[in-house]
């Protein structure tokens, strides 16, 4: 049986962090805020509004919800993350997607000042994330790499293959491998051989946001897997893009639910506390 590589131990390690950080800001006169922008209409999206709600009760951190109905019109969140990115008491901004057809997540996005965006979604965040320069990166994609290392296992010269190149997880996280001396190699939909690929790997990672889409006879038991893949099944569960059978076929693997998505949430709010020491030093050069 595979090692599980659960994240509460980590995720804890992490809100223990921040913990400490709120503390030392507050006696600085300092009260992190983080403003949530949603569209209603996508109960996940609800849900994991709320969670972060719950998380920032627990780290100390005020937390507002803008809720927008699904007719909203696209000025209008644009106006708002305007303000948001004019108020100095605001320190993160995250947009909660998916957002209904008739809005551009892009150009949105587009709008979140840098300093702010904790998400790392906007063209300056990827660019840092590219290039390693300061900025906010993406947090599942460093979700993906902490969890491992908190385990022990380490990235420099080891073989990586990355199934999944979307935007939002697999491009990212390629280029903080390459940064961590990793040797990447990217499957995607026109990969005619993924388990190939596999067979040459140390570690995977697994971020096509498909059920089921490696399987145990793709694998090797001294592979280790990091799953940062979140499906819903007909009947409302939860999975990741590795089968159900994967811990009986290889070293190490992350569950899902429990594993990455459980510390990427830690990681949005660490992403916080990095954005007010960026705001800190703008404001004091």
């Amino acid at each position: 049986m595979a090692l599980l590589m659960k994240a509460k131990e980590a995720a804890d390690q992490v809100c223990s962090e921040i913990i400490a950080e709120v503390n030392e800001l507050g006696r600085h006169g300092i009260q992190p805020h983080l403003a949530t922008i949603i569209v209603e209409g996508d109960p996940a999206s609800a849900y994991y509004a709320e969670a972060k709600r719950k998380i920032a009760e627990r780290l100390g951190i005020s937390f507002r919800l803008h809720a927008f109905q699904a007719d909203v019109e696209e000025d209008r969140i644009i106006a708002l993350i305007r303000e948001l990115n004019e108020d100095v008491a605001v320190h993160g901004i995250m947009l909660e997607l998916p957002l209904p057809q008739h809005i551009s997540a892009r150009r949105v996005e587009r709008e979140i000042h840098p300093g702010k965006d904790i998400d790392g979604v906007t063209p300056h965040s990827k660019l840092a994330t590219l290039t390693g320069e300061p900025g906010l990166y993406p947090a599942t994609p460093q979700a993906c790499i902490y969890l491992l290392k908190h385990y022990g296992f380490a990235l420099e010269g080891k073989n990586v293959t990355l199934v999944g190149r979307g935007q939002t997880v697999g491009l990212p996280l390629f280029h903080l491998l390459q940064r961590e001396q990793a040797t990447v190699t990217v499957c995607h939909s026109r990969t005619p051989d993924i388990a190939s690929h596999l067979s040459h790997a140390d570690i995977a990672f697994l971020a096509v946001g498909r059920p089921n889409r490696i399987t145990s006879d793709m694998v090797h038991e001294r592979l280790i897997v990091v799953d940062a893949g979140i499906n819903e099944s007909e009947d409302g569960r939860i999975t990741g893009d590795g089968a159900a059978d994967l811990a009986t076929h290889v070293a190490a693997v992350s569950p899902v639910p429990g594993g990455v998505g459980t510390l990427t949430t830690a990681i949005l709010f660490q992403n916080l506390m990095k954005a007010i020491r960026m705001q800190q030093e703008e404001a004091c050069p």
